[in-house]
């Protein structure tokens, strides 16, 4: 089958696709789109977690043909112009970063959080964050840049 999708504001087209593909096969695989990870295949660790028309889903869990015609956004589609969001850098600053397969899923889950609440408290962000799994780390540096990441969109 063929699908045509705007990934990142590009408008694709891939054909031969089978129709038990996911979502993440096709960015990864056949887009040369790597940064969306694939842990569990199974909607429990969150860590190929994108945009599908402006809402985060595991791409692990959507096959590829439901992206016809619609958007996504990956974890690379959230830098502009060659400079990292805000997300990102404060990622990186925060040391929220160990093994960094975790991170992309986290890191567009916790954009989306800011985009609806742009002052999360600690539970919200807990909540928002919960189905995403890290095995490095004690989260705390992840709840770091969360709220740096917050901090630096409020005065952006």
């Amino acid at each position: 089958m063929r699908v045509n999708v705007t990934v990142n504001g590009s408008a694709e087209t891939v054909d031969d696709v089978w129709e038990g593909e996911s979502l993440l096969y096709l960015l990864r695989e056949r887009m040369g789109l790597p940064g969306s990870k694939n842990a569990c295949e199974q909607g429990e660790c969150g860590s190929c977690t994108v945009y599908l028309d402006d809402v985060p889903v595991c791409a692990c869990l959507v096959a590829a043909g439901q992206a016809e015609g619609r958007r996504v956004r990956t974890v690379e589609g959230l830098a502009e112009g060659g400079r990292l969001d805000p997300v990102q850098e404060a990622f990186v600053e925060a040391g929220a970063v160990q093994c960094g397969f975790c991170t992309p899923g986290l890191v567009v889950q916790t954009h989306a959080l800011i985009a609806r609440d742009p002052d999360p408290s600690d539970a919200d962000i807990r909540e928002a964050l919960a189905g995403n799994l890290c095995r490095c780390t004690g989260y705390e540096k992840i709840l770091d840049a969360v709220r740096l990441a917050a901090r630096r969109k409020a005065t952006a």
